[in-house]
């Protein structure tokens, strides 16, 4: 007969959020290389000679092997099969190998003295292995999520879930922001992008590290698990891929996670740019207005988090914040918009939208799924956002290349190679225009935007709707009443 162990490893605070930092740190990791070219789209287009569709390309090759290959359905199989430990460390050695090699493309010149076809458009090729690249990357960042994601399960269900998911998203976001603020003083002070990407790999190496570290916790709860066992828990079969796909609530969560992050991930992606363009905001320090978005999660949504844990109501929580991103991307796209100072106001209510969705969403999902479901289920949610954060930036970057290049642009341009005709132009399109770097008119790409936003809230609609006939309790606290 087995002796129970009274206290498990995750009974003690200190234990559990140590384990929560150490995870948390690698996901850190993973946005600062998931966003570290997002600021640099003029720097890419003025050094690298890149264009918007080369760029929207690169930016969505984050998805494109998560999506036309199903890496991630392959993940949270594995994650549900193979455990968290052996999954986690598999995505962190992906997430190195891909900065690695896009760390190599971005090193090597002569890549940008030929070019190939790739898919009906004519890229560079350091533009292709860049893509190659940040797409292996993205497989590990992304198995890396959802194995962070169940880890919190594991560590804090029926305890803070929902704060800890937050913190643990506050803390990855900070990545995002620490690239979107810092990657261009980097790559200005040593005059090249590849120096931005270098800082990532180091970061990523010490990241995995982290993980590496919380492995051993992990083993050790594990261990505790099995000696408390009275019955063997029911593993993970794979008919329950049909018990996952045949349920709405499921369903219902995919769709709002495609639309909310791809109205926001890929935004990001551009919003350095439309700060350059619409609001003449100096290149070098663009960055640092959209940074305030994943710096106000930090705050944001741990404190969402709290409530749906305290008070519940998640379902209104998603609706809320759908209904705030929808309204800043309408005043982002409206044409009397263009001072820098409203930019700034924007994107902090843009944050405060963009921290009340993910603190409801994926607590909720945990209370709509099993456990042991709950590895497969995340990886289908993130393969079917992937379709957008893939489709949504190679969209964004065509429209731009092909409908939103100012006419005056073209013209100056013109007067220029023609030795300078008398067009009236400011020494900021002079200095664009001599440097070949386009001016983009962004209404139509925040149209578009605003279009995916309202969407995302007839489905939290829906969500909240379902929640009332099935009961999930989506509405009610995450935190049981001893605790």
């Amino acid at each position: 007969m087995k002796t129970k162990v009274t206290t498990l490893l995750r009974d003690s605070a200190a234990v559990r959020w140590t384990a929560l930092l150490l995870i948390a740190l690698t996901m850190f990791a993973a946005y600062v290389g998931s966003d570290v070219f997002s600021p640099l789209k003029t720097l890419l287009e003025k050094n690298n000679l890149w264009n918007s569709t080369e760029y929207g390309w690169f930016s969505s090759s984050y998805s494109i092997f998560n999506v036309f290959l199903g890496m991630l359905i392959f993940g949270g199989l594995i994650l549900d099969r193979k455990g968290i430990r052996f999954t986690g460390i598999l995505s962190c050695i992906l997430m190195v190998g891909g900065i690695a090699l896009k760390y190599w493309a971005m090193t090597t010149p002569s890549l940008l003295e030929t070019s190939m076809n790739f898919l009906g458009d004519q890229i560079k090729m350091q533009v292709f292995w860049a893509v190659v690249g940040f797409g292996i990357f993205g497989v590990g960042a992304e198995v890396a999520g959802i194995t962070v994601s169940k880890a919190i399960v594991k560590w804090f269900s029926g305890k803070e879930l929902a704060l800890a998911m937050g913190l643990q998203l506050s803390l990855a976001r900070l990545g995002s922001a620490a690239s979107l603020a810092f990657s261009p003083m980097i790559a200005n002070h040593f005059g090249n992008v590849s120096a931005s990407v270098l800082v990532v790999l180091i970061i990523l190496i010490l990241g995995s590290v982290c993980f590496l570290i919380y492995s051993f916790y992990d083993k050790k709860l594990d261990n505790q698990i099995k000696a408390e066992e009275t019955a063997p828990e029911e593993s993970f079969n794979i008919k329950d891929v049909k018990a996952i796909i045949t349920n709405p609530g499921f369903w219902l969560i995919a769709l709002l996670c495609v639309l909310f992050y791809s109205a926001v991930f890929p935004f990001l992606k551009y919003a350095s740019d439309l700060m350059v363009n619409k609001f003449s905001v100096d290149p070098k320090v663009a960055g640092f207005i959209p940074s305030m978005l994943p710096f106000g999660c930090i705050i944001l949504t741990p404190l969402f988090g709290r409530i749906y844990d305290k008070i519940g109501h998640g379902a209104d929580l998603m609706i809320s914040g759908a209904v705030i991103i929808t309204l800043v991307h309408c005043l982002f796209a409206a044409p009397f918009v263009t001072k820098w100072y409203i930019a700034v106001i924007l994107m902090v209510f843009l944050g405060i939208g963009f921290a009340m969705v993910p603190a409801a969403m994926w607590p909720s999902l945990a209370k709509i799924m099993p456990e042991r479901q709950f590895g497969t289920t995340m990886a289908l949610t993130f393969f079917i956002q992937n379709i957008g954060l893939w489709g949504m930036p190679l969209l964004i970057g065509k429209v731009l290349n092909n409908h939103c290049i100012m006419p005056q642009y073209k013209q100056i341009q013109d007067a220029i190679i023609a030795k300078g005709l008398g067009v009236e132009a400011t020494a900021q399109e002079l200095e664009r225009a001599t440097a070949g770097i386009a001016h983009y008119d962004y209404t139509l790409p925040m149209l578009i935007f605003v279009g995916i936003c309202g969407s995302s809230i007839i489905i939290a609609f829906c969500i909240k709707l379902l929640d009332k006939k099935k009961h999930y309790g989506l509405q009610v606290p995450n935190m049981k009443k001893n605790d």
